[in-house]
């Protein structure tokens, strides 16, 4: 089977499945979009969501691309070499907000509503970061590229081959993220002005939500005393 055709045997089997991934990956949307503990309240903890299924074109033009690196995807393998077929993106305002979310997904792998495919993953650039996500169990990377990520995949049960990718960042983050992602996806940009721009732009980003932090840790500081 050349490429072309391993290619075209991915794509039937992403269409011949694609309903029951959705079933679980509505869930995921459902817990997310609902949960009282995190969409209530003057504040609450999550600001937003953003999620997507991936586009067959988009597909095809992965596995394209990850076919040297991953080598031959097909129908064969489609599921275990691509893991972020269905992604949730999950938004939050300040860095001390996390904490709640990542109990609540905790949760849900306690009480077997999703079971994890592998360990979540921590990354950024910033040492003072990577402290605060060691300290709450979760593994963490150092990346120089200035990517700002929690990632999660999960999947209903253990036997199941659907899997969908969580990730949870600031808006400060999304903002770099969203940035990064069209100079530099599918290829890297090589403007080195862009380059040294977005290191600023990620720096800028982590002031920001560290200010969040601040910000609302006065404000609570100042009612508790003003009761």
């Amino acid at each position: 089977m050349n490429q072309d055709e391993a290619i075209e045997s991915a794509l039937k089997l992403y269409d011949a499945e694609k309903f029951p991934l959705e079933q679980f990956f509505g869930r995921i949307i459902y817990f997310f979009s609902n949960n009282p503990k995190l969409t209530e309240g003057p504040l609450p903890i999550i600001h937003s969501t953003k999620y997507r299924l991936k586009d067959k074109n988009h597909l095809a033009d992965k596995i394209k691309r990850k076919w040297d690196e991953k080598g031959p995807i097909s129908d064969n393998n489609l599921f275990e070499k691509i893991t972020d077929l269905a992604g949730v993106r999950v938004l939050h305002l300040y860095q001390s907000q996390f904490p709640v979310i990542h109990q609540e997904i905790l949760n849900q792998i306690a009480d077997n509503e999703w079971v994890f495919d592998e360990d979540p993953k921590a990354y950024t650039w910033d040492p003072e970061s990577k402290i605060f996500y060691e300290s709450l169990g979760i593994s963490c990377e150092l990346k120089y590229s200035y990517y700002t990520s929690i990632h999660y995949l999960v999947k209903p049960r253990d036997d199941s081959r659907y899997r969908c990718e969580i990730q949870v960042r600031t808006l400060f983050e999304e903002i770099w993220s969203e940035i990064d992602h069209f100079i530099n996806y599918p290829s890297h940009t090589e403007s080195i002005a862009c380059k040294e721009q977005l290191k600023v732009l990620a720096k800028l980003a982590s002031t920001g939500t560290k200010l969040a932090d601040s910000i609302f840790s006065s404000h609570e500081e100042f009612k508790g005393k003003n009761i």
